[in-house]
């Protein structure tokens, strides 16, 4: 049905049989080459986060609704963790509809989310979200709230520490955040695969996918 893969940072790759969805491509922020957009379809939580590439399929860097390849995707608006309540949302939460199965891709929001916010959402099966904390994005413990607030069956953590990757201020290991968690953990190497809704677990599963 579908496959991810992490690419460090808050970069994942969805593929389906008929496209690949990129999010927050420009890995070259934290020092690794940016992701091939030609043909795929690029998805930015924050538009510092995009790459332009006239030969994409679709660039998505804000809210809205979009149908490409048989998914559905839906773009709400979020304040960032680093900013206040009346700051101007700058960052987007992203819902992704690949048959029965839904997605949810969050970058560096705030831990408090509205109900209208959770509403967009609505009923998500598979969470991925950051949970490197020190000031650059959600810390372990917040990432948990936002998880349960959303209550996924799965949950993809991202954006945590790793040698290969130069962020601007020094993640958490994802450890921490399993700890948060104390959910069952399966490791999925450098996939995890999705092959229908039916084989998603019950209850809800950590999962920890290497960076490829």
């Amino acid at each position: 049905m579908f496959d991810i893969e992490y690419k460090g940072g808050n970069c994942i790759i969805i593929g389906t049989k008929k496209m690949d969805f990129v999010f927050d491509p420009k890995t070259s922020l934290i020092g690794l080459k940016d992701m091939p957009l030609k043909n795929r379809v690029s998805l930015a939580t924050e538009e510092r986060f995009s790459v332009l590439e006239p030969e994409a399929k679709l660039q998505i860097d804000g809210p809205g609704e979009y149908e490409v390849a048989e998914v559905s995707i839906r773009g709400t608006r979020a304040v960032r963790h680093i900013d206040t309540a009346t700051t101007e949302p700058l960052s987007t939460m992203y819902r992704i509809e690949i048959g029965e199965v839904r997605v949810a891709v969050l970058g560096n929001i705030s831990v408090k989310l509205s109900e209208d916010q959770l509403e967009s959402l609505g009923v998500i099966d598979i969470l991925v979200i950051p949970v490197g904390g020190n000031g650059y994005t959600l810390d372990a413990v917040s990432a948990a709230t936002i998880t349960r607030q959303i209550d996924p069956r799965v949950v993809i953590p991202v954006h945590y520490a790793d040698k290969a990757v130069n962020y601007e201020v020094p993640q958490d290991e994802v450890e921490l955040f399993v700890k948060e968690m104390a959910a069952t953990v399966e490791d999925a190497g450098t996939k995890y695969k999705v092959k229908s809704a039916a084989s998603i677990p019950q209850t809800l599963t950590l999962v920890k996918i290497a960076r490829s």
